[in-house]
């Protein structure tokens, strides 16, 4: 039934609007009125509020019994409540009672507290009053005692102060006197103390400035005084900066000295350039001197804050100092970026006012870098170790060669700053100008004995005059590591300069490198290179074999540089060796179209004793060579030792190409015996001692005496294996055999030059075993298929050496 009827309220378009929640009846009836349709509103209204008086009816009908038992429980809630009224009255009453008992006692214990504590606060001035008093009094007698009691002086003022900032004494006329000689004492007090530091500081007294320190600590303002004293360091330092490098100041100076006027437009004439300049060279000396002071002094300010104890305390002043403000008590690391960092400002606003000034700072830098270093020297002539702040640790005493470090070691707090690099970097806008400078005086005689109307080489002055340069350059950075180590990569450019201008004038061509006519104006240019590189090479090595001082960074450097001159000229000199040592090859290959397979008779004995045509024309040749092409070098030994390489090559191909002849008789061997007594004599047309040769040398010695030896001798010798290579011995054997057992290029079908070109091309002695074993195998297979039952006796000899070596290698 309920169900029902909100389902008829709900879907009643009428009723529908009382449900709504911002349903207003005032609006609803002026809509109804409105509408004029209020009988059918009203008709329809007492329809739904009849339907409700019904489900009412219905419902207190079915839940009679709930209602009743719910009327019981009102009944009974009223009278709980009724009894706790009841009590809550007694409580009230209760308090008041209470409250009369204690609100007496409690004012009166209130105003006795207020007169307690106006007793205590009047017993508390009077005590500090008559504390301020007897202080007072004290002070009196201690400011007579002077300089002696002026750190007891400044004890009593801390107090004095202490005692002032707890209570207002404003108003008690009997310590208003006293008062007012406190101030002027403290005043007088600081004055006497800032004397007594400034002039400790300035003759590095430690007493003096330690107990002026210990004055400010008792007063307590140590910090903002040392803080004050490095500002003054530091604006007094700015000061002396700006005067150093002014440019009216340095005129007044100049005409001081010539009686007359001075004027900033007559810098640069010929009459005031010289006493300009003495006159800045001056200046900066005094400001080198100026920053030298006033580095001692910060550094003497800093030994006392970290050696001194306050005496009643025992605390370090550089520990209050940190303690009062972090970082505050590492004076010299302060202090040597704040001055590093003047001087590049000013010096960079220097150079961009007066261009003057920037010229001569930057043509005679090294003079400023001298002044410099000197100035870096002197400090680390300083004195002991003064320690890290932030260690805070005293040593007594340190050894002199650490005697500086601490500067070193108090920047570690920025773990990479190096005070000596900051120093130089305020001069870095005038190294750099001058090293581009130094570069440019480097390349001047260059280019000029190079000029590109011109093919010819320098002259001997020419290379002086760039030899002089170089020496000048470095003979003024000797007195430093670092611009000596900056100016050698210069002269290491110069000198790559140098050998590139050379380069672009040797001839490659064919022109270049023949050696059959007379020599070509192009190998007479590349003579004139070699030898103009030569006299450079030799001039700086004298140079720089004094330069014993010079970093080794620097001498390594040079070193290079003239390592890669060398180079140059062994690149120069390489195309003509080349071509001399393939004409060379090419007569000795001439010995096959000889015959040496005569024997012995009387009607050829006259032979015996001459050498062989090819010997003859390769001996014209090398006297040839030696006596036009070479002649013209004037580096002989460079030379001789550029042609060690084709001598010893020479000796290799003939001893190969004489062990390849075939057939060869008994005259034959005792021509090739005078050829290879020839080849010594004519080797020494290239070579200074055949000796110096090595195994070239010693391969020809060790195969000479073979020839006439029997097979059986030749395997025995001791010098195969170790002088003597394997193959060219079985090489050498092979010629001796019979017409079946040719040599190995022969049975492989190849030409006698052939057979050489693959030998320098397989450089291995295995792979070249493995060829003449092929060979031998080919001859043993060639007897076998006619069936012969012996082979030539030579071939078991040879046999066993091939094993031999095989198992050697």
């Amino acid at each position: 039934m309920e169900e029902k009827v909100f389902h008829n309220l709900e879907n009643d378009e009428i009723f529908q609007r009382f449900t709504e929640p911002d349903f207003e009846a005032k609006a609803y009836a002026t809509r109804i009125i409105q509408s004029h349709a209020i009988s059918q509103h009203l008709a329809k209204l007492a329809e739904g509020i009849n339907m409700l008086d019904k489900e009412i009816h219905s419902q207190v009908v079915q839940h009679h019994e709930d209602l009743l038992s719910q009327a019981t429980g009102v009944e009974t809630l009223e009278g709980v409540l009724q009894t706790m009224q009841t009590r809550i009255q007694s409580l009230l009453a209760a308090m008041e009672r209470i409250r009369g008992r204690i609100v007496e006692p409690y004012n009166k214990i209130v105003s006795r507290t207020a007169q307690l504590k106006r007793m205590q606060e009047t017993c508390d001035m009077l005590r500090h009053v008559t504390r301020i008093m007897y202080l007072s009094k004290r002070l009196h007698s201690q400011l007579q005692g002077g300089a002696k009691e002026v750190t007891k002086a400044a004890q009593t003022l801390n107090e004095l102060d202490y005692l002032s900032s707890r209570i207002d004494f404003s108003g008690i006329e009997v310590i208003e006197s006293d008062r007012r000689f406190i101030r002027q004492a403290r005043k007088d007090v600081e004055t006497q103390a800032q004397k007594m530091l400034e002039q400790g500081i300035e003759v590095q007294n430690q007493t003096q400035v330690a107990t002026a320190l210990q004055v400010f600590y008792n007063l307590d303002i140590l910090d903002q005084t040392v803080e004050q004293i490095m500002l003054q360091s530091k604006t007094h330092l700015s000061k002396q900066i700006q005067t150093a490098l002014d440019v009216n100041q340095l005129t007044t100076a100049v005409s001081d000295r010539k009686g007359g006027p001075g004027r900033v437009a007559g810098l640069a004439s010929s009459g005031n350039t010289a006493a300009f300049r003495a006159a800045l060279w001056m200046n900066m000396e005094k400001l080198v001197d100026a920053l030298y002071s006033a580095y001692s002094q910060t550094f003497h300010l800093q030994k006392v804050l970290v050696r001194k104890r306050d005496a009643a305390t025992h605390t370090l002043f550089i520990e209050h100092m940190n303690q009062v403000k972090e970082g505050s008590g590492n004076l010299l690391q302060d202090f040597w970026k704040s001055m590093t960092s003047l001087l590049l400002t000013e010096f960079n606003k220097m150079a961009e006012n007066n261009s003057f000034l920037k010229q001569v700072l930057e043509s005679e830098y090294p003079k400023l870098l001298r002044l410099y270093t000197d100035l870096w020297r002197r400090i680390q002539s300083l004195g002991v170790k003064v320690d890290l702040p932030n260690s805070l640790q005293v040593e007594e005493a340190v050894p002199v060669d650490l005697q500086h470090q601490q500067f070193m070691e108090q920047t570690a707090l920025d773990s990479r700053y190096d005070p000596e690099k900051a120093l130089r970097e305020s001069l870095s806008q005038f190294e750099n100008a001058y090293l581009a400078k130094s570069l440019s005086r480097l390349f001047d005689p260059i280019n000029l004995a190079f000029s590109s109307s011109s093919a010819n080489t320098p002259t001997d002055e020419e290379i002086d005059g760039i030899v002089r340069a170089i020496a000048s350059e470095l003979n003024v950075a000797s007195f430093d590591a670092k611009l000596a180590a900056t100016l050698a990569r210069n002269v290491t450019k110069t000198i790559v300069f140098f050998c590139t201008k050379s380069e672009q004038l040797l001839v490659t061509d064919s022109d270049g490198r023949q050696v059959i006519g007379p020599p070509t104006s192009a190998q007479t240019r590349n003579a004139a290179v070699i030898n103009a590189l030569f006299k450079l090479h030799q001039s700086l090595s004298k140079v720089l074999s004094t330069l014993s001082s010079f970093p080794e960074v620097a001498l390594i450097s040079f070193n290079d540089a003239l390592q890669g001159i060398v180079e140059l000229m062994g690149n120069a000199i390489e195309p003509l060796l080349n071509s001399i040592l393939q004409a060379m090859e090419a007569i000795i290959l001439t010995m096959h179209h000889e015959d040496f397979s005569l024997s012995l008779d009387g009607s050829q004995s006259h032979e015996q004793q001459t050498c062989s045509l090819y010997m003859k024309e390769l001996h014209q040749f090398v006297q040839r060579v030696a006596s036009t092409y070479l002649a013209q070098f004037q580096c002989t030994e460079f030379v001789m030792q550029s042609l060690r390489p084709v001598a010893c090559r020479c000796l290799e191909l003939f001893v190969r190409h004489s062990s390849l002849l075939y057939p060869l008789g008994e005259l034959g061997k005792l021509r090739l015996t005078a050829d290879y007594a020839q080849i010594e004599q004519t080797i020494t047309s290239i070579c200074m001692k055949p000796t110096d040769l090595g195994k070239s040398y010693r391969l020809v010695r060790a195969v000479r005496p073979l020839l006439f030896q029997t097979s059986e001798h030749v395997a025995q010798s001791s010098a195969i294996g170790d002088v003597i290579p394997y193959s060219l011995v079985l090489q050498l054997l092979s010629s001796r055999g019979h017409p079946a057992l040719r040599p190995p290029y022969q049975a492989a079908g190849w030409t006698c030059q052939r057979y050489s070109q693959w030998l320098d091309e397989h450089p291995s002695e295995r792979d070249r075993l493995k060829f003449i074993k092929g060979s031998l195998e080919s001859y043993a297979q060639g007897v076998t298929s006619r069936g012969g039952k012996e082979f030539v006796p030579v071939y078991p000899i040879m046999i066993n050496l091939l094993q031999k070596g095989l198992q050697h290698d």
